[in-house]
């Protein structure tokens, strides 16, 4: 089962200038918890943000940039090619950007999606989920507090069987 983990704020922003928009440590926590031990397929760009292989996880970057290599890091040329790669993990996980969320959609079951309770300025976003294909399972609500900025909810959303 692929799966995809993001953190959207209410108008689907996940990033501006290649950066997070918020810092939410009980999502990063959160991150690494369901991602650890699994294999995460992400962008370059992405990649390029967080700086290097995430520990005790899989990871596959996607670029179309031949002389990209990083240790600890294996290369795909595109989302097919990357998902081919997985192998048998049982629940791996594209973990962004942008772009790459658009290409994956169609191919995952599971999102795990925190929504930040927000309306912020981003210039990447999140592709919208058709109601009339995903289901949510599972919401956990978070107030802000003196660590967290805003209002946000752990959302786990499933693919409708036909």
């Amino acid at each position: 089962m692929l799966s995809m983990i993001v953190a959207a704020s209410e108008n689907n922003a996940i990033g501006k200038y290649n950066e997070l928009l918020w810092h939410l440590p009980k999502d990063l926590k959160y991150f690494k918890e369901v991602t650890s031990g699994h294999c995460i397929i992400m962008g370059r760009k992405t990649f390029d943000s967080i700086g290097k292989p995430l520990p005790k996880r899989r990871n596959i970057v996607i670029t179309r940039r031949e002389e990209f290599e990083v240790e600890g890091v294996e290369v795909a040329n595109d989302i097919e090619a990357a998902i081919d790669m997985v192998g048998e993990d049982q629940e791996p996980f594209i973990v962004g950007g942008g772009t790459i969320y658009e290409q994956a959609l169609h191919y995952v079951n599971r999102v795990y999606l925190t929504r930040v309770h927000a309306h912020v300025n981003g210039d990447t976003f999140f592709p919208e989920l058709d109601l009339n294909e995903w289901q949510r399972v599972l919401h956990e609500s978070h107030k802000k507090d003196a660590k967290h900025a805003y209002d946000f909810s752990f959302e786990v959303w499933d693919r409708k069987k036909d």
